[in-house]
């Protein structure tokens, strides 16, 4: 008798039925195919999924459960250990391969190969594939055989491999059991927070592989013609917005990479080169991050120049609540910050910007902002995070010199003239002209009064001076040892 042939398709941050490559697989191998999602945040090691990343999950949850079931399948949950899951479904279901797209944090690379190899013992076919890369993290390579450590050598090294491949469709149906095994409600991983502070995320985004596939639609015909100068606006929508979509797979980057091309095909202006480029190149960013955190793990938590370790960091409490909350008294940092609390979300120059007034500004350690980014960004993702504090930090790999310190207020001006974001995120400012707003207090007691702004009252100070923090921060650096060899 010839033995069942089902497939069991591991589901984790690839939530998408089309161009992913596990579940195609599983579906070409023919038998009917389990799908399953198993919620082990154990396993994440010291960086388990944040409040609003868990949030974002719930919802992808649901919007894959319900296109699988739009295929005549359903998404099987159960909770972790994940080898314990895995094993009572093949039990359950005398299935016999597993398939799944690799991830590649340290925690998760050593967890999957120890299932792969006990399910390799017990018998079980195991395939994995790339679903979340555009290029694998040990296949860019410098003439050392080392991996890059400086982006524009890295992505010239990309650029001369093969084209990424195209993406795959959905398939049109997926076998499914005679007899469905148990599972978990959605609602039994208790992902969404108790209290409802996520209203301002709904309002924010359309989750989903539907939602990704409806921004990327809608970033391509309003904002990548000018995306090189626009993504640098916050009081523009000149940014794709696709990070969470594409940190949770919602969408691949294979697809997000051949979309950009047919846009490319179809326009006639000549700058659309350089602004394809430009977010290719930002695309290009997201490989980087990965092939630093496969290959440098322990920059989740340490400097990866080693002189950064002795560097006097100094963790006022009262000053890093007041950056949480988006009180400095600096208008462009405090709209970052409040933007980052109401929709989970933070444009990517204000992300710099919020980020170096923390580092720089305060000298608070580069750990803390990460953490608190963890746990309210929606695209909190660990090698994004990572590369971006450690770069502003001045510590990573192609880091900004430390010596590099933002001004708020000329940024502000530069990025938001108007002070149309500020107005947006700081409605206490909302009626200061543009001239002022980045600046209030260098306004007159007569605008800042037809404004309704009592400076110390309804929006503060600056707690800090630039000129002394930068000066500060400076100094600080001189005393690193070695100083001189880190910029």
């Amino acid at each position: 008798m010839t033995p069942k042939r089902i497939s069991i398709v591991w589901f984790r941050y690839d939530l998408r039925v089309a161009d992913n490559p596990a579940l195609t697989a599983a579906v070409r191998r023919g038998g009917p195919v389990l799908p399953v999602f198993i919620w082990a945040p154990d396993e994440e090691g010291p960086w388990p999924a944040g409040a609003a990343s868990r949030w974002w999950l719930h919802q992808s949850l649901v919007k894959l459960a319900g296109a699988l079931e739009r295929l005549g399948s359903r998404l099987i949950v159960k909770r972790g250990p994940t080898l314990a899951g895995l094993r009572d479904l093949i039990g359950e279901s005398s299935a016999n391969a597993v398939y799944w797209n690799r991830r590649y944090e340290l925690d998760a690379v050593e967890r999957d190969r120890r299932i792969e190899s006990a399910l390799r013992a017990d018998g079980v076919s195991i395939e994995t594939f790339n679903g979340s890369q555009l290029f694998e993290p040990e296949e860019v390579k410098n003439q050392q055989g080392r991996p890059f450590q400086v982006f524009t050598a890295f992505w010239r090294a990309c650029l001369k491999l093969p084209e990424p491949a195209a993406p795959t469709t959905a398939p049109r149906r997926i076998p499914a059991p005679p007899v469905w095994p148990a599972s978990l409600a959605l609602d039994a991983l208790c992902l969404e927070p108790r209290i409802d502070w996520a209203g301002g995320f709904r309002t924010a985004w359309q989750l989903g592989e539907r939602g990704a596939a409806k921004q990327l639609r809608a970033f391509l015909a309003a904002a990548l013609v000018d995306y090189s100068t626009g993504r640098d606006r916050p009081d523009r929508i000149g940014t794709s917005r696709l990070s969470p979509h594409l940190h949770f797979g919602e969408i691949s980057p294979r697809q997000v990479w051949h979309a950009v091309v047919a846009w490319q095909a179809r326009q006639s202006e000549p700058s659309v080169t350089t602004a394809a480029d430009a977010f290719r190149r930002e695309l290009g960013w997201r490989e980087f991050a990965n092939q630093l955190l496969f290959h440098f793990p322990q920059t989740t938590n340490e400097p990866l120049k080693p002189q950064f370790a002795d560097f006097p960091w100094d963790l006022n409490r009262r000053a890093f609540m007041a950056w949480q909350r988006g009180r400095t008294g600096y208008p462009i940092v405090d709209a970052g910050m409040r933007e980052l609390w109401t929709s989970g979300w933070m444009h990517n120059r204000v992300r710099m910007i919020a980020a170096s007034f923390l580092v720089k500004h305060l000298l608070i350690d580069w750990r803390e902002g990460a953490a608190w980014f963890w746990d309210t960004l929606v695209d909190a993702d660990l090698a994004n995070n990572t590369l971006g504090w450690q770069w502003v930090a001045g510590c990573g790999a192609d880091a900004a010199p430390y010596f590099r310190i933002f001004n708020p207020v000329l940024q502000g001006r530069n990025f938001d003239p108007d002070g149309t974001y500020v107005r947006r995120w700081v409605p206490e400012l909302a009626k200061i002209p543009a001239t002022w707003i980045h600046a209030p207090w260098e306004a007159s007691p007569d605008v800042l009064a037809a404004a309704g702004v009592k400076l110390g009252e309804n929006y503060p100070q600056p707690i800090v001076d630039h000129g002394f923090a930068r000066q500060r921060a400076l100094g600080a650096l001189a005393r690193i040892r070695g100083g001189s060899n880190v910029v």
